[in-house]
């Protein structure tokens, strides 16, 4: 594995992506001391846990990389990648329950070959790259090893050992520590200002403090759990057309946030309109496409793990009933489940929560998959 040099000053635009890695400030560190002097790879493998930053890391270098000035958090390049719109930085995840499509990797290496829109750099952040199938990753081998001028790739994983060695030798290798709890919160305080107790809500529904600092700062995400809530503390009261009506207003709930993001998109396509040619505009479109099927995809699973998050408490309130609990804003609601069930009927239902996970990675339609996971959750807690 390539060594890694990680050193500690580094002085960065207070407004840049970079400078916000509280959490990781060893990355943060040989990351700018690697864009100070010019060193920088055109191949990083982000190495570390779920939550553990990997994902904002990447836009954080991403923005350094196509900015002008090296990242300095306020220009038009700066703020385009900040709100993840800008059309040279293109984050690519997997597409399919067992990983990448062969489609993805080819529609990348055309994308590679193409000079860029408005920067003049282009990166490309390959989530989950230990999803990279072998006939994936071989054709992704060559230009990793060798990509045009200006092209740089971040690859993000949770083990050099879950990845072909060929793809790791051809990468600079960066560690991120994992966070614990205690940190986690603590990072989304500062992000946001949020009281502690909604901060520990926020990363039990999305798993990372920059995703739940996010959370806390969109109301229709935060109108989504909610609605999932909801639709948990009814099902005792709930006949069949309750609990379908119910499925049906959660993933519209889910869905609700995407208005902004087709805007966006709309808006991005508008102002590039003459720099692109036919092609490469259809191109953008189908990536819009998949963004939004991804993000829905994203804000289904989110619901699930509010699901997952309330039920949890429980059956912690039934197994130790002094615990403190995570979903705090509602405890009233925890204490009518806890009530209703015992902690049979509370593991049942969150196994529930796991199956519709599993078949929503399947690709079954989300809201068949809610509906099926509220019957199985309303029968498991209608155990006494």
């Amino acid at each position: 594995m390539p060594g890694v040099v990680l050193v500690m000053t580094e002085r960065l635009a207070p407004n840049s992506l970079l400078s916000q890695l509280d959490m990781q400030p060893r990355v943060r560190s040989f990351l700018a001391r690697a864009l100070e002097q010019g060193r920088t790879s055109h191949a990083y493998l982000f190495l570390g846990a779920p939550g553990s930053g990997k994902l904002e890391a990447a836009w954080a270098l991403a923005q350094a990389l196509i900015c002008d000035d090296g990242g300095c958090g306020t220009c038009d390049h700066c703020v385009r990648v900040a709100r993840r719109t800008h059309p040279d930085v293109h984050l690519f995840s997997p597409e399919s329950a067992t990983g990448y499509l062969i489609a993805q990797t080819r529609e990348l290496l055309e994308d590679v070959a193409l000079a860029p829109i408005r920067a003049k750099a282009k990166v490309y952040i390959v989530d989950r790259a230990e999803q990279l199938r072998a006939n994936s990753a071989n054709a992704l081998l060559k230009t990793l090893e060798e990509p045009p001028a200006g092209v740089t790739f971040i690859l993000l994983g949770t083990s050099a050992d879950a990845m072909l060695p060929t793809i790791v030798s051809r990468c600079q290798c960066v560690p991120f520590r994992t966070l614990s709890e205690e940190q986690a919160v603590a990072a989304v305080e500062r992000a946001c200002g949020a009281p502690r107790g909604r901060c520990r809500m926020a990363l039990s529904v999305t798993g990372g403090p920059a995703r739940a600092a996010e959370f806390l700062k969109s109301a229709e995400r935060q109108d989504a759990r909610r609605a999932t809530v909801r639709a948990l503390d009814m099902l005792r009261r709930s006949d069949e057309a309750d609990i379908l009506m119910a499925a049906k207003d959660l993933v519209l709930a889910v869905k609700a946030p995407l208005d902004e993001v087709k805007s966006t998109q709309k808006a991005v396509l508008e102002q590039n309109a003459d720099y692109l040619s036919r092609g490469a505009l259809k191109q953008l479109e189908d990536r819009n496409k998949r963004e939004l099927s991804a993000r829905e995809r994203s804000g289904i699973m989110e619901a699930l793990a509010s699901a997952r998050s309330l039920l949890r408490d429980c059956l912690l309130r039934l197994e130790d009933p002094a615990a403190d609990l995570v979903n705090e804003d509602v405890p009233e609601v925890v204490e009518r489940l806890a009530a209703a069930t015992d902690t049979a009927g509370a593991v049942r239902a969150l196994e529930a929560v796991s199956r519709a996970e599993a078949r929503i990675a399947r690709n079954i339609t989300p809201q068949l998959a809610i509906e099926v996971m509220l019957f199985d959750i309303r029968k498991a807690l209608l155990c006494l």
